[in-house]
């Protein structure tokens, strides 16, 4: 007694689903794994700690930049730190940031981290106007119970020591 149907028609289309599964699965798995370079997680500082993204990862960061902690070198490189209420994280970026990137203010910045821990980013994200704040960051933050909304300036003294 053998597994197969006795009908030469569904034979065939066992025979042809058997066939186009594997080719269907392996599609599937490689498609799955070359997008999973492209895929961008978004953390704050203090899920940036706890998550340790590998090196070189592409992540997103998110928070508010500190006061007093843009430095801008003649070189064109900033520096600045984006923070929480539970930690923080010096960001290095080369080039021109937005015209309104400020202190005190909601950015999201893309690139990696390196070796030393320092985030280095390629892209560099600010608010639009005054209540705005990306979605991602403004979740966060209600969540930490950082937030102030509705164009309220927190008055934000960087993570607990």
């Amino acid at each position: 007694m053998s597994w197969l149907p006795k009908s030469p028609k569904a034979r065939r289309r066992l025979t042809l689903i058997a066939a186009i599964a594997p080719v269907l699965a392996l599609a599937v798995g490689l498609t799955l794994w070359g997008l999973s370079d492209s895929i961008s997680f978004f953390y704050t500082p203090s899920q940036a700690a706890e998550a340790k993204p590998a090196p070189g990862r592409s992540i997103q960061l998110g928070g508010l930049v500190e006061a007093g902690s843009v430095v801008k070198h003649p070189d064109g490189r900033v520096e600045f730190t984006v923070a929480d209420q539970k930690a923080s994280d010096r960001v290095v970026f080369q080039g021109d940031l937005p015209d309104l990137f400020r202190e005190g203010q909601g950015v999201v910045a893309i690139g990696a981290f390196r070796q030393d821990g320092v985030f280095e980013a390629k892209r560099v994200l600010a608010k639009h106007d005054e209540r705005y704040m990306p979605r991602e960051v403004e979740k966060a933050l209600k969540e930490q119970g950082e937030w102030y909304g509705d164009g309220q300036r927190p008055e934000h003294k960087g993570p607990a020591q």
